[in-house]
């Protein structure tokens, strides 16, 4: 065991107090409330990266949260850069949403730290932070230069990470970048993300008279624009549940053989499912496994809808509105521009004379994909095979990381999906948690990792 591995061994402990401490600060970037404490965790995050020996350590301030950047340059010009990614602000989280602890009380049961930011991502990029640490103690060289990038707008859609990014070509410039912000369908056998789903966001309106009516003086009259938009989104699929937008999936490579016999490896069970859903049947595309329509499928969901009277008691009104919030999961080779406008088009020609519609598009992410036939690629598989004692698998996930596709585009750089959570962490929801072992298996893994480029 070498040095590095002797120092996680002696100081887990610490690494575990460490990572309640930061877990204690309710950095929430979607509040206003806890603006403060997003600075907190910064602040708290560049005091670390500056005691484990990085320099220079910025806080960079942006038009929302800051940005905590981080480097080692001490290996020489001749090494190869490492560029670690990942975010410290969090989901709001209150115990009266189904925690057993006070969600920003961090506490270890049965294995397990429950806390918010736990597995998401204060605790996976802690990984990195302590694997680091462990190689530089006693003032030791990496094999590798290092560069972290932490930023506190991940969970409001990095909203000026892309800037930031584009223009900093030069301060960022890594031969590989790493990311630690997913997760593994258990925790035996170790998986790789190869690919993530861009995303697309909309607001749907619709109006029918100027002011709200009464329903016994104009009912029967006056188009309804709830039952509008309900008649709107009923025609966003079809019965087998396939998008019905036209082109919709055009541009959608198709799995081959190889790829899903590799997905299989780590395919959801339907008993899962069941558990894990609480779903009474599958529902979606057909010809498509779950985990294949979760990860390799584009979908269309509708996120909300609303309108009219919905408070206690009855108001016999015809709303003079309602609205509706639509996402699309985009995968590889759709491009973001085109699915929005195809699928804005299908809207307003669906839409009734009786109503006026409106669609209003936010920006869309495109979807990532990985080649795995890299060296960098290599070097992960031997340092996951080390660090688990099994290769790993590799997996697609179906939900969205902005800058991997900011990265590519922007850095040229293979990115590495180095996730170290696990599926059922409870990200988002209450109880979320991290495996004290997965933590531990972790550190070691990134340390392996940083060797095997090294090398």
């Amino acid at each position: 065991m070498s040095q590095a591995h002797e120092y996680v061994k002696a100081h887990f402990d610490q690494f575990k107090s460490q990572l309640f401490d930061l877990l204690r600060i309710p950095s929430i970037s979607t509040s206003v409330d806890h603006a403060g404490d997003v600075q907190r965790a910064a602040q708290w995050l560049a005091d670390d990266l500056e005691r484990i020996g990085l320099h220079p350590v910025e806080i960079i301030p942006t038009a929302g949260h800051p940005i905590v950047y981080g480097e080692w340059m001490g290996a020489g010009l001749d090494a190869k850069t490492i560029l670690i990614y990942g975010h410290y602000d969090v989901q709001p989280a209150l115990k009266s949403d189904g925690w057993i602890n006070e969600p920003f009380e961090p506490e270890e049961r049965d294995g397990h730290i429950y806390a918010r930011g736990s597995s998401d991502d204060k605790g996976q990029i802690f990984t990195h932070m302590k694997a680091v640490e462990s190689i530089r103690a006693n003032g030791a060289k990496a094999p590798v230069n290092l560069k972290f990038l932490i930023e506190g707008e991940e969970e409001i859609g990095s909203t000026h990470l892309a800037d930031f990014v584009a223009a900093n070509r030069d301060k960022l410039q890594a031969d590989v970048c790493v990311i630690s912000d997913s997760g593994m369908p258990n925790s035996e056998q170790p998986s790789i993300l190869y690919a993530l789903r861009g995303l697309i966001t909309m607001d749907v309106e619709v109006f029918g008279s100027a002011t709200d009516l009464h329903s016994g003086t104009y009912g029967g009259s006056v188009h309804n624009p709830v039952q509008a938009l309900a008649e709107i989104i009923a025609q966003l699929h079809k019965p087998d549940g396939s998008v019905a937008v036209p082109g919709f999936y055009d541009d959608v490579l198709p799995l081959s053989d190889e790829e899903r016999t590799e997905l299989q490896k780590t395919g959801m069970s339907e008993s899962l499912w069941r558990q894990t859903t609480g779903a009474p049947k599958q529902w979606g595309e057909p010809g498509f496994a779950i985990h294949e329509r979760t990860g390799a499928r584009p979908t269309l969901e509708i996120n909300g809808m609303a309108g009219g009277y919905f408070e206690p008691g009855f108001k016999t009104v015809l709303p003079a509105k309602a609205w509706a919030k639509i996402s699309c999961r985009l995968v590889a080779n759709q491009d973001p521009e085109v699915i929005s406008r195809l699928v804005q088009n299908y809207i307003m020609n669906i839409s009734p004379a009786t109503i006026r519609t409106t669609v209003e598009i936010s920006e869309g992410t495109r979807a990532a994909f990985v080649d795995i036939r890299t060296p960098e690629m290599q070097a992960a598989i031997q340092a996951f095979e080390k660090g688990w004692g099994k290769k790993p698998v590799f997996m697609r996930e179906g939900g969205s990381i902005p800058v991997v596709s900011d990265f590519q585009s922007e850095l040229n750089a293979p990115v590495i999906l180095m996730g170290f959570g696990l599926n059922d962490d409870g990200a988002h929801g209450p109880n979320e948690h991290f495996m004290v072992e997965m933590f531990r298996k972790g550190i070691n893994t990134a340390i392996y990792f940083y060797e095997a480029i090294g090398a």
